[in-house]
Order: structure tokens, then sequence, then C-alpha cells
């Protein structure tokens, strides 16, 4: 018997349920001590919380990017980040026109929806552009050369926009229709802006949902991601389906940068996209990478663990300037959700081959 057990036991494990025990210990202590000190109202806590649910729309809104193309080529684009950055870096230009014509102010719902199209058409074209020249000749080609490609485009797409629009720091104009209005909820104020944000994110999730699992191109995209030399004999174009999976996610992302602009108005500039991106890429890697559903959970996940974590636990635990730690925290935790759960909350194992 204990002959059994020396040869089951491992010591990697052993210490990775240690630390699993830890981490639990830490956050219950951290999140009594913070709820007893009675620092924040209700008020506080909720508008935290819808704060975090309009930031997590947009990373799972980029994130959605990453899932789609995973799933269907097995690689990490690791130039999205880029493609949300220049949606919204070319629609500042744009919706600073608006403002200055009136027409902002005098139309906002109109204005917003073709500030939401506008974004989208740029981030579109220029993600068709990047698979078509430089992931599509890769496509046979070890899986790494792929990924040092993608980290490739995402510097020529930084600093061809620099090139273009300057080094500077831009801001979205203010929508009078939504400045300062707010909206009360089960007895508690919130900003309209995040409201916005969040219903508009949530109806593009619905809707590319929709797409995938109800229409025939999605349907076409669900073969191609199980089998591409099936799908290419079952009469389905590989090469058109992976061009639209990459115009789907591009236009997501440019969407999600007029709805970054939305919410945070400051900090549009040529490289505004990397961290987005790679907390995108945690909320895609947390959600379970090429599941949908997990891609969208995942974002606001991300984004209510970013606004709430740091008050609700870090300053339980005596940690000051916990503000300061927000991204520090969001990947630690991350860290520890995926020592419990490797594959993602809504992942499946993958077997050896397809992994």
């Amino acid at each position: 018997m204990l002959q059994q057990f020396l040869d089951r036991f491992s010591l990697t494990d052993f210490l990775l349920k240690i630390f699993q025990i830890v981490a639990i210990i830490i956050l219950v202590v951290g999140v009594f001590k913070s709820l007893g000190a009675d620092k924040y109202t209700s008020g506080q806590w909720v508008t935290l919380i819808f704060a975090g649910l309009a930031q997590g729309s947009i990373y799972a809104l980029i994130a959605l990017g990453y899932t789609l193309v995973y799933g269907i080529l097995l690689m990490i684009n690791f130039a999205h980040g880029d493609i949300y950055m220049a949606g919204a870096f070319t629609t500042v230009f744009l919706a600073n026109s608006f403002a200055a014509s009136g027409f902002l102010a005098s139309s906002p719902f109109l204005a917003v929806l073709i500030l939401i199209l506008f974004a989208a058409g740029v981030s579109m074209v220029l993600n068709v552009i990047v698979e078509r020249v430089a992931y599509r000749p890769l496509r046979g080609a070890p899986r790494l050369v792929p990924l040092i490609t993608a980290i490739g485009a995402s510097f020529a797409i930084e600093y061809s926009f620099r090139g273009f629009y300057g080094a500077e720091f831009h801001s979205y104009p203010l929508i009078p229709a939504l400045n300062g209005l707010n909206y009360n909820i089960a007895g508690f104020s919130v900003p309209s802006v995040q409201i916005v944000v969040l219903v508009a994110a949530l109806i593009l999730m619905v809707a590319l949902y929709y797409f995938i699992e109800k229409t025939k191109i999605g349907k076409a995209m669900r073969a191609v991601s199980e089998d591409k030399e099936v799908a290419r004999l079952m009469g389905i174009d590989v090469d058109k389906t992976i061009m639209i999976t990459f115009a789907v996610g591009g236009a997501l992302a440019g969407a999600a940068g007029v709805f970054n602009g939305l919410f945070r108005p400051q900090g549009v500039f040529f490289f505004m996209g990397f961290i987005p991106g790679i907390k995108a890429f945690t909320a895609a890697v947390l959600g379970g990478i090429g599941n949908i559903p997990g891609a969208m959970f995942g974002g606001l996940f991300l984004g209510i663990l970013e606004a709430v974590g740091p008050n609700l636990i870090l300053e339980g635990l005596g940690i000051p300037a916990v503000n300061q730690l927000r991204d520090a925290f969001a990947f630690s935790l991350l860290v520890i959700i995926l020592i419990f759960r490797p594959q993602g909350i809504f992942g499946e194992k993958l077997s050896e081959k397809k992994a």
C-alpha cells in the first residue's frame, strides 16, 4: 500500500495543492476583512461592478477576435490588439470632426452608430490584409513561424500608424447627451455611458453568437475549425471562410475601440492596443481559448476582477495603493484560476493531436 502511494505521489502536484489552499485562504481573508471594514457603501460597490462590466465588455469584444482565429487556425494573432488600435485611432479624427460640426450633439445616436461602423470597417479591412499578406502564405509552416510573424505584424502596424498620425495622444469628444447623465438601477445611480457601452457590446456578442450558430457562413466556420481538409472536400471554400473569420474579428475589435473612446475618452495613441490586447488574450484564455461564450464570459469576468478585486481583496490584506496594482492583480488571479482549471473556465481538455 505504501509503495503504491509512493508510486502515485508527485511532488509537483503536492506543491500545487498547497499553493491552491494558501491562495484560497488569502482570498477569503482579504474579502472578509474588506467587507468587515465597511469602507465602501453598497452604492460604491455597484458603481465599481458596472464600471467593470463596461470595461469587461470591451475586453470581451477584442477577446472574440483572438478566440475566433485560434478556433480555426490554432494560432494566436498577436497583432489583434493593434487591429483594435487602428479602428479607435482612425475614428478619433472623425469623432472630433462630428463634435466640431455639432452633429455629435444634435444626433448623438446616429453619430455614434456611424463611428462604430467606420471603426469596424477600418479594423476589418486591416485584419483581412494582415491575414492575406502575413498569415496565408505561412499556413502550412510550423506553428512557431506564424506566431513570430504575428509579433512582426504587430510592430509594423504600430509604427505605421505612428507615421500616419504621429506619436501624440488624442481623445474622443464627450457626448453631451451622455455626459453627466445617470440611470437609476435598483436604487443605485449608474453613469449612462457605462450602460450604453455594456448594452451595445452585449448586442454585438449576441449577434456574433447567432451568426456562428445559425447562419450558413457560421456553420462553415465551425466546420473548418473541426477539420479543414474534410470541410474542403464538402465544398467549403476554406480560404474564404478564414478571411471572413478575420473580417468578423477585426470588425468587433474596431467597435470595441469606439466603445473604449466613449467609456475612457483619453489615451488614444499608436501604442494603445498593447495592454488591452494582452488583457483580451488573458480573457480568452480565462474563458477557454477557442470557445466563443468563454471569451465573452472571460472578458466580463476580467473587467469585474479589475474593478472590484483590488478594493475587495487587496485592501483587506493591508496593501496600500491598491488601484495602482490593478493590472498585477488581474494577471496574478488569472494564474491562480488556471492552476485550478488549466483549460479555462469553459474550455475542454484537448487531445494530444489537436493541442
